[in-house]
């Protein structure tokens, strides 16, 4: 079985070929270019048939674009995620239609691969929590922005601050203003993080949580972070092969 998972996100779309079990490809192409053509389905496939497809979109204007390339591409009109679903976990939440797409593909993967409850940080172009109770509900979550809007923001406005590459700091005092904001960043971010996971701790009186990092910066901020356990960068792909796989009847046009 070949399944194509299609993550769009707000600067990139991840795209993801699957067997049942797993998730076996992975890549990514801008959104802007996702919307606007669609060689990038055929390249990825590279001739391989596919039997579904899934797409998970926080872009209104690019999902259905998106959804016509790829059933021009491989005959397969996409399941579109939402909370209607079957998801294997329930949805707590008021307006369960406001919750991001990727956001409930990740709930789904950390109930189903690590358990529950827990808490997933992704580290996309803003950096979000999305928590799981004990009874495998989705309850809510937190956004912040993320690091590179945060420094790109400190860069387009000031006067002095330089565009940074965020990476690991040497020290914890700036000897210079790069090294400085790279020290806002990374250890900023952590003690973001730490704080926020100690509050949802708290609130659910979980003596434990799994937390797994998944997105761009989550290898960098989750090496000092011990209440992080688990990085998995294929974390929203496999929430998207698990919807999948639990709506497969409803998948209409495979080949």
């Amino acid at each position: 079985m070949n399944l194509l998972l299609i993550d769009i996100g707000n600067t990139n779309t991840h795209l993801g070929l699957a067997a049942e079990r797993r998730v076996r490809e992975q890549a990514n192409v801008p959104t802007l270019r996702a919307m606007r053509e669609g060689t990038w389905v055929n390249r990825f496939l590279r001739r391989r048939l596919v039997d579904g497809a899934i797409i998970a979109s926080v872009v209104p204007r690019a999902t259905t674009p998106v959804a016509r390339f790829v059933e021009r591409a491989t005959g397969c009109r996409a399941i579109h995620l939402s909370p209607k679903l079957d998801l294997g976990i329930g949805v707590r939440y008021p307006k369960p239609r406001q919750i991001g797409a990727d956001r409930l593909a990740n709930a789904v993967a950390l109930a189903y691969l690590y358990g529950a409850p827990g808490v997933v940080v992704d580290f996309g172009t803003a950096v979000t929590f999305d928590i799981v109770n004990a009874h495998r509900e989705y309850i809510g979550g937190v956004i912040a922005p993320g690091l590179a809007a945060m420094t790109t923001y400190l860069h387009e406005h000031t006067a002095q601050l330089p565009e940074i590459r965020v990476r690991e700091p040497r020290s914890v005092v700036g000897r210079n203003t790069i090294e400085a904001m790279r020290i806002g960043a990374v250890h900023g971010y952590r003690g973001l993080i730490r704080e926020i996971l100690a509050e949802v701790k708290h609130e659910l009186r979980a003596p434990r949580l799994h937390v797994v990092a998944t997105g761009g910066y989550a290898e960098l901020i989750a090496r000092r972070l011990p209440e992080i356990r688990d990085v998995n960068q294929l974390l929203t792909l496999e929430g998207l092969r698990l919807i999948y796989l639990r709506n497969r009847t409803h998948r209409e046009g495979t080949r």
